[in-house]
């Protein structure tokens, strides 16, 4: 494993993850309506063709 081809491939991976779920959150909380409150988060990332599963849950103020 090349660790500097690594890295640059995850971190290209982690940044369009990051970029299009926040897209997609700004999205969902234009169209629902949400003004107030807090949205429950989860996000689940998996390595296809295999077992590994990783959750980050959090939660996502909006006032």
């Amino acid at each position: 494993m090349n660790d500097e081809n690594f890295n640059m491939s995850m971190r290209k991976f982690l940044k369009q993850v990051g970029v299009t779920s926040q897209q997609a959150i700004e999205n969902y909380v234009r169209e629902s309506g949400a003004e107030s409150g807090q949205l429950d988060a989860k996000v689940v990332l998996t390595i296809e063709g295999t077992d590994f599963v990783h959750e980050v849950k959090g939660k996502i103020e909006l006032d």
